[in-house]
């Protein structure tokens, strides 16, 4: 007869106990857990509320143009997918993560598919491709001169 790998030896006293590991970082439901430490601080939490340093806010700036592209309010765009009609550019982080429902969103631009005649104007944050076709270029930016001048 020969000893299945299930069964135990016979001298299982003979051995020294195994290690236990550690303590796992949070409480896994063995009994005895100490009491887990308190929570760490998130990571924004920790930076200081000091102005942020222009040049980097002039690179995200540059950044986040470069993926909104050639897109501006009245342009019209074809990608591989349909045609758009850019109702809105949103460059408010808070408002385009609003929108996009996404934690990291920067911007956001609305668009309508012009090829439906039914179609709703939403949201995309795709960033603008080489493969995306601009038909229509879109209005200028407004500045505030013209808003004061009431054009």
């Amino acid at each position: 007869m020969h000893a299945s790998m299930t069964s135990q030896p016979a001298a299982v006293d003979d051995r020294p106990p195994l290690p236990m590991r550690p303590m796992p970082h949070e409480r896994d439901g063995r009994e005895g857990d100490p009491q887990p430490a308190p929570a760490r601080p998130h990571p924004q939490e920790s930076f200081s509320t000091a102005a942020p340093d222009p040049s980097t806010s002039e690179a995200l700036r540059r950044v986040v143009e470069a993926q909104i592209g050639p897109r501006r309010g009245g342009a019209i765009y074809q990608n591989a997918t349909s045609a758009f009609e850019v109702v809105a550019v949103v460059r408010d982080p808070e408002r385009a993560r609003e929108l996009l429902n996404r934690r990291c969103a920067r911007w956001a631009v609305i668009v309508r598919d012009v090829f439906r005649a039914d179609a709703e104007p939403f949201a995309v944050g795709s960033v603008w491709a080489s493969t995306d076709l601009l038909v229509r270029e879109g209005r200028p930016a407004r500045t505030s001169r013209d808003v004061v001048a009431g054009r």
